[in-house]
């Protein structure tokens, strides 16, 4: 098969790994078009200073920053290779930073890096520059270094233009020719580059190809300063080259600041100023014959004021800069995003147009060779649910909410943030139905994907004094609390005993209706959704090569209508791609996705008394016999259409329900005034993330994802054995050939007291072997709960260690679930 024609818009890092990446696969009819001169492109790549620290929190992440690391170490000519691995050292001034950076290490242990926490004489005898006495301590991680970004881009794209890629530089991009929903080449001044598929790595550029492309980049260029100082006596002579660096990469976060050497000098970049958003319309023309290391459109003019306290700040850490002075400095452009990603991957919008944007130096190999994956192969190998384009909801892509998001992620670039820190602004962007009663009841929100979304209610604290000392949670440590209330405890007491309401709309719903509505997910699931309408399926949707996409509930209401509750905007990606493809196929059957999410509401009603509330406001049956479960069907509580959904994901008895946002209140209303003689309450996600912890339930994302399979993950039982046409099928069958190399293990704390946040990594035979996915108190079982990824042969009452701040908790493997295990509560 010929591979397809593909265009890679912007000839940077990115682009040019991307190139070679695909020339090493085959792929050769490539052409790669560059507005700027293909030697000095002009964008970030040309001014970046290439320092790359590979630990980050994101597993994804630090993969790819490693991949980079590998492939600039082997990238050489005359002997050098594009990466200088002289290490990096990141240091703490105060012990909230110290301790932040063993929770660092954590990360790199969990996830294959190895780094080890080094004392302060250390820290100055790698770092002679350093201060007496200024350090408390600082992360060593050895494979760290410089990357040489321009000089890569060269060798990268003599590589691939040997291999038969074709390079086209000072040539602007001006429009996406398409037709039928689909890329059908790129327009330049010169005429039209015929394309099957165009890749987007045009930088902070990417907002302006997405307009060509009729697709939203949520990306806000922003301009960083960088500034070299004048010859430090102190590196006389280390040097042989003007460029040159011996000395680690610094980083001192808490002043938001980074060093490095250029032979006798030292670069200081600064993320301590104010941001400064960039307007593509306005930055400096240059012609591309003009284009030189000084004169890009990339770097603006620097701004002494802005630096002058980091100036002060360096001084403080390094006083063998109080001789030297501010040379030479620029305020250089970088991609910043909603969350602080990168934007890859196909949207469903356009057929053929790819993202490969916010990318990066540190990560860039990373995310190309991701990227070629995903054309030639169909899928990345590395798991990118994390970065991909489709992540965001539809409200956080509007212009306001990129701008303001993304430079809130600037100011936070080096902020010790709690994982479940939310913004303080935007807020209240998406309410549920039920959001005035909530603040009535004193509800503490958090944030996620706009949903303003309770943890606790103070309304609840009276409960405490109410509260059976075995529910009773030990103290939290105060950082790892933040936004932990005790409240929780009581809330799931309540659950588990009496009733309780939760708030459920925030999960994402899709309305799958047409007479090609059952073909549709019946070829994308595991499970068989061929049944008679009322039927709820838990499934799964896999990747071509049998990992776990997404795990989702589909609700068969009608004969060519469903309802899907799914993970996020990422299934409603792949459906609304995969139902075009089948509709446009087979026009038989046509098959229409909708996302419904904002049009309805959702209340959990669980518990053991929850059949006396409903029976109190609704003339249905909801018995054992009339709706069992795993069945839906339509009712009217309290005088509202309701459909009822008997699940429950936190283990008790119950059902959610579902209604138009108009009658959301109302329910509300008359199921909590039914439950008052009950003892009814409203319970947050505090409190749920405990009880579907204690269930066994799994959050995909979190501690699953694609790169997993069902039965390591223990989601075996939704695989059907009578239905085996599903994406995936195959790819499945030949992993169940082999046994698993990893399980997902649920452990309990043995102290019973210290409750751990997640990613923290897991030694088996004081090895580090894995890593923990998600944490919780369980306050039905009186001990904390973790899950964790690791080695198939650590069994069940196996002793384990979490490494939690630098220090190790002895945790055991236990059978799972904890809790019910034979299901008698939620049949009840």
């Amino acid at each position: 098969m010929t591979p397809p024609r593909v265009v890679i818009i912007g000839a940077g890092i990115v682009g040019a790994n991307l190139a070679d990446e695909l020339a090493s696969r085959g792929w050769t009819n490539v052409t790669v078009i560059e507005q700027g001169p293909l030697q000095l492109a002009g964008g970030s790549t040309s001014h970046a200073p290439g320092l790359v620290f590979q630990t980050n929190a994101s597993k994804t992440l630090t993969e790819f920053a490693g991949y980079t690391v590998d492939k600039l170490l082997s990238l050489r000519a005359d002997g050098v290779s594009c990466f200088n691995q002289v290490g990096g050292l990141e240091v703490a001034t105060t012990e909230e930073r110290l301790a932040d950076l063993h929770r660092k290490l954590g990360w790199a242990t969990a996830w294959g890096v190895e780094g080890r926490i080094i004392d302060p004489d250390e820290c100055e005898k790698l770092y002679p520059l350093l201060g007496r006495g200024t350090v408390r301590g600082g992360l060593l991680v050895a494979t760290d270094g410089l990357a040489s970004a321009a000089r890569a881009v060269q060798l990268l794209i003599s590589r691939a233009g040997e291999a038969g890629v074709k390079f086209i530089g000072s040539t602007p991009v001006t429009g996406i020719e398409q037709a039928g929903g689909k890329v059908t080449g790129v327009r330049t001044p010169d005429g039209v580059v015929p394309a099957d598929i165009v890749v987007s790595c045009a930088g902070f550029w990417g907002p302006k190809i997405g307009q060509l492309a009729g697709v939203a980049v949520p990306l806000l260029p922003l301009a960083h300063q960088y500034a070299k100082t004048t010859a430090v006596p102190e590196l006389a002579g280390r040097n042989e080259l003007p460029n040159g660096a011996r000395l680690p990469i610094l980083r001192h976060q808490d002043r938001d600041l980074y060093f490095r050497e250029h032979g006798d000098r030292i670069g200081i970049g600064s993320y301590a100023h104010r941001p400064m958003p960039a307007d593509l319309d306005r930055l400096p023309q240059v012609a591309p014959e003009q284009m030189s290391e000084h004169l890009m459109p990339s770097r603006l003019d620097f701004t002494l004021e802005d630096f002058l306290p980091a100036w002060a700040d360096s001084r403080e850490l390094l006083p063998a800069l109080r001789g030297a002075e501010i040379t030479e400095g620029f305020n250089g452009i970088f991609s910043f995003t909603p969350d602080g990603g990168p934007l890859v991957g196909s949207t469903p919008e356009l057929a053929g147009f790819y993202l490969a944007e916010a990318v990066w130096v540190t990560h860039s190999a990373g995310v190309a060779r991701a990227v070629a994956e995903l054309l030639v192969e169909g899928q990345s190998r590395t798991d990118l649910h994390d970065c991909d384009i489709n992540r965001f909801e539809e409200v956080q892509l509007g212009e306001d909410y990129v701008s303001e998001t993304s430079q809130q992620n600037f100011v936070e670039i080096y902020d010790v943030l709690h994982p479940l820190q939310p913004k303080e602004s935007p807020r209240n962007l998406r309410v549920s139905p039920f959001h005035a009663r909530q603040q009535e009841l004193g509800a503490f929100f958090l944030e996620s994907g706009g949903w303003e979304r309770p943890h606790w209610f103070e309304a609840n604290k009276h409960l405490l004094s109410e509260l059976p000392a075995q529910w009773q949670a030990p103290e939290r440590e105060r950082w790892a609390g933040m936004f932990h209330s005790p409240i929780s405890a009581a809330e799931a007491w309540k659950t588990r005993t009496a009733v309780a309401l939760y708030d459920m709309t925030p999960l994402k719903r899709l309305e799958v209706t047409g007479p090609g509505a059952r073909t549709l997910l019946q070829r994308l699931s595991t499970g068989n959704v061929a049944k008679k309408p009322g039927a709820v399926t838990y499934c799964l949707l896999l990747a071509g090569d049998g990992g776990v996409r997404s795990d989702v509930t589909v609700a068969r209401l009608g004969e060519e209508e469903f309802q899907v509750g799914v993970n996020g905007n990422l299934d409603l990606a792949y459906l609304l791609t995969e139902a075009r493809q089948q509709s446009a196929a087979d026009p038989a059957q046509w098959v229409h996705v909708r996302d419904i999410t904002g049009a309805t509401c959702c209340i959990g009603l669980w518990g053991p008394l929850a059949r006396e509330v409903v029976a109190k406001v609704s003339a249905d049956d909801f018995g054992n016999d009339a709706l069992r479960y795993f069945r839906a069907k339509r009712v009217h509580i309290g005088g509202v259409p309701v459909t009822a959904m008997r699940l429950s994901y936190v283990g008790e008895l119950g059902w959610e329900l579902y209604t138009s946002a108009e009658h959301g209140a109302r329910l509300w209303d008359a199921l909590f005034e039914a439950g008052a003689e009950h003892g009814i309450i409203a319970a947050g996600r505090g409190a749920f993330n405990s009880l579907r912890l204690e269930k066994g339930y799994r959050l995909w994302g979190t501690d699953v994802t694609a790169e997993h399979g069902p039965d390591e993950a223990g989601l075996g039982f939704a695989i059907r054995r009578d239905h085996q046409d599903f994406t995936g099928a195959a790819a499945l069958a030949a992993r169940r050939t082999q046994a698993p190399v990893r399980r997902l293990r649920c452990l309990t704390i043995d102290d019973g007291t210290s409750v751990v946040l997640g990613k923290e990594p897991v030694y088996a035979d004081g090895q580090p072997s894995g890593y923990v996915t998600s944490a919780a108190y369980g306050y039905t079982i009186g001990r904390p709960i973790a899950y964790a990824w690791l080695p198939a042969a650590v069994q069940e009452g196996d002793a384990v260690e979490i490494e939690y701040f630098g220090r190790r908790i002895a945790a055991t493997v236990a059978a799972e679930p904890l809790f019910d295990p034979e299901m008698s509560r939620l049949r009840g």
